[in-house]
């Protein structure tokens, strides 16, 4: 592991300063309003936009670090990318399952628990890896640490509450 990416995948510090415009993108993407609006138009064209762009260009702006995952589809066997903020902890990869803070899981984290094997690339750069869910105080730490990187996830964490808890994910190199 080289001591600034994982790999090739940037390693990301969640307690970093961030400069106000990412903040107050995260801020607004983070209401109801903001969080539909990157559902339905910004994330589905993302992986296209990374891919296209060698992952210079994100429709997040920059607001956050973006990978596209490359998961195989629990039931139909196929490929899906799925573009995902992300942070770094140690030599691994963080995956936050918030789903907007939606009252299901999304798609993806069930098919990283039905094959863990996977793919992270920011355009041409990635590897494989493989995840594993995290549980009890390590999942409560780095929850924490993603409420650092992207405010937002609070307020999920409140509109899933009584229904579900946001799931999160450790991808390590393969």
């Amino acid at each position: 592991m080289s001591d600034r990416a994982i790999n090739d995948i940037p390693r990301v510090d969640p307690r970093a300063r961030k400069a106000a415009w990412k903040r107050g993108l995260a801020r607004l993407t983070s209401t109801k309003p903001g969080a539909a609006v990157h559902r339905t138009v910004a994330a589905p064209l993302d992986a296209l936009t990374m891919r296209i762009t060698g992952g210079r260009v994100n429709l997040g702006a920059g607001a956050l670090p973006v990978v596209v995952l490359t998961s195989t589809g629990a039931r139909s066997g196929q490929p899906r990318h799925t573009p995902l903020a992300y942070f770094t902890d140690g030599d691994d990869v963080i995956l936050i399952a918030s789903n907007y803070g939606g009252q299901r899981h999304p798609g993806w984290y069930y098919n990283l628990l039905a094959h863990p094997d996977c793919e992270l690339h920011i355009g041409p750069r990635g590897g494989a890896f493989t995840a594993r869910e995290t549980e009890g105080d390590e999942r409560d730490r780095l929850f924490a640490s993603a409420v650092h990187l992207y405010p937002g996830y609070a307020k999920y964490a409140e509109r899933t509450s009584g229904n579900r808890t946001i799931r999160i994910l450790r991808l390590s190199p393969r």
